[in-house]
């Protein structure tokens, strides 16, 4: 994959479902986080009182914050209403 200036990383969402992704806005500053967390079943009848994780199960998640400008004012509107719809489309950026 090539370097991409971070400057220039644009939020790119599918609209109507159909494949096509269309430019909504331009991120400025970025981050991105990835974390796996164990599951701990640490109980009283922990041998030892040592820590005990629950063997081939975990939390995954990875989250992703930025601030930027939105391309124009329907594109402002319309990922609003993603938002508070609790609608899930295709991202890409």
């Amino acid at each position: 994959m090539a370097v991409q200036n971070g400057k220039d990383l644009l939020v790119k969402i599918d609209l109507t479902g159909s494949g096509n992704f269309q430019t909504v806005a331009g991120l400025r500053a970025t981050r991105i986080s990835f974390n796996a967390e164990a599951v701990d079943v640490t109980s009283l009848d922990s041998a030892g009182g040592w820590r005990e994780l629950l063997a081939g199960a975990g939390v995954k998640s990875a989250a992703i914050s930025g601030s930027g400008i939105f391309r124009d004012e329907a594109s402002d509107e319309r990922v609003r209403q993603i938002f508070f719809d609790g609608e899930m489309p295709d991202f890409r950026w």
